[in-house]
């Protein structure tokens, strides 16, 4: 029987324990943490976010760093059959809006739940040891802070840098670089942003729905556009639509980005101006600051009316059309500056990781190392969010894992 050892209990290290044991293989799940999936548990605020209930291609346009390398991952498991997998596993899923794909529950604990449940039929051994390095001679060793273990094969998936309180320390970066494998550098991604405007410590807490994100770099090039939510932070800006626009902003942090929000993007200018008319008139004879309140949160409200340079005491009736025609522009185009990403360790996932060229994209097999396998966001390999990156961890987790079975 061949004997494997599985480095990192997360959603790729369970999912590889699952299919290696199937394939027949005495697996040996190695995880530093005192529990499994701990990273798993906080996805999706919580609820995990399993994958994205659409076809290979769709995956592979959100997948931004070396998409090519998914294909056969993904046409091996497809998110279909992520899907059927977790509601074999007793998981009852449900598919959201931008086709997220979440268990029924909302709990991401009854994910991990499952895949432990299921790691534990197969006979799995699950070792709480922390891996320090992997030696290879006649088959592999495997040196932990507390022994030493032998193996046919060995899958490194131990995660990125991001979330390190769960694990995710780089740990797998070290292993392979010992190794004789290169690691692009890692960075965040799916982060939130830092803004040098000090108004938004003023928004704090606020959180926004239905508005519209734009990223442009300096000279105007648009690089990211959604509808969606965001958040204000003391530091600038997080939230769905930000974390998703930081993997699109490429060097921020060596270079500045502008960020525009469009309050109302149901409204176009000219009906976003009638509207202020409506809002005016009724509020002829009040001061201008009050006379917003049914247009936007309060908390936006003596933010918007500093940055539009109308004095709010003024009288509704004395504001000319220009003067209403830049407010509406601002509400269109609410301005920050992104200076930089958050630290890595604020990241959702790590963008970097072993390089691709490297490794087999048929097998996830080592080209450097026979015998050695790669699964997960310790892979060059990160995505938008929406269960793409999920998806990216199942899909590698399973090819390495019936690869590193079979190939004896």
């Amino acid at each position: 029987m061949k004997k494997i050892i599985i480095i990192g209990a997360g959603a790729a290290g369970m999912t590889a324990a699952i299919f290696a044991a199937e394939a027949g293989a005495h697996v040996m799940l190695m995880e530093r943490n005192d529990r499994l999936g701990k990273k798993l548990a906080i996805t999706g605020k919580g609820r995990c976010n399993i994958t994205n209930n659409s076809d290979i291609n769709t995956h592979i346009e959100n997948t931004p760093t070396n998409p090519r390398f998914m294909y056969t991952a993904h046409s091996n498991f497809p998110p279909q059959d992520v899907m059927a997998f977790f509601e074999e596993l007793g998981v009852p899923l449900k598919t959201e809006r931008g086709d997220r794909v979440f268990p029924v529950s909302d709990k991401a604990g009854d994910v991990c739940g499952a895949l432990k449940r299921k790691i534990n039929r197969l006979g799995v051994n699950v070792i709480n040891e922390r891996v320090t390095d992997v030696r290879v001679g006649e088959g592999f060793s495997v040196v932990t802070d507390r022994g030493e273990y032998s193996a046919d094969a060995v899958i490194v998936a131990t995660g990125g840098m991001s979330y390190p309180l769960t694990g995710s320390t780089g740990d797998g970066y070290r292993i392979a670089e010992r190794l004789g494998h290169t690691v692009v550098q890692p960075k965040a991604s799916l982060v939130p942003i830092e803004c040098s405007e000090k108004w938004v410590r003023e928004a704090m807490g606020l959180s926004l729905r239905n508005v519209t994100l734009t990223a442009a770099e300096l000279d105007g090039k648009t690089v990211f556009f959604e509808q969606g939510e965001m958040l204000f932070t003391h530091f600038g800006v997080s939230g769905p639509l930000v974390l998703s626009a930081s993997s699109h902003m490429k060097g921020l942090g060596d270079k500045k980005y502008r960020l525009f929000i469009d309050l109302k993007p149901a409204l176009d200018f000219d009906t976003l101006d009638r509207r202020l008319q409506t809002d005016f008139s009724k509020n002829i004879n009040r001061d201008f600051i009050n006379s917003l309140g049914e247009l936007l949160p309060s908390k936006l409200i003596p933010i918007i009316v500093s940055l539009s340079g109308i004095d709010g005491r003024r009288k509704v009736n004395s504001i000319t059309r220009e003067e209403r025609h830049a407010l509406v522009k601002l509400l269109k185009e609410l301005p920050l500056t992104a200076v930089r990403p958050r630290p890595i360790d604020e990241a959702i996932i790590t963008s970097g990781g072993i390089n691709v060229k490297e490794i087999s994209p048929k097998t996830m097999e080592s080209k450097i190392v026979p015998g050695l396998y790669f699964a997960g966001e310790v892979i060059d390999v990160d995505a938008y969010t929406g269960g793409f990156n999920l998806q990216i961890a199942f899909a590698t987790a399973k090819l390495a894992a019936e690869s590193a079975a079979s190939e004896w």
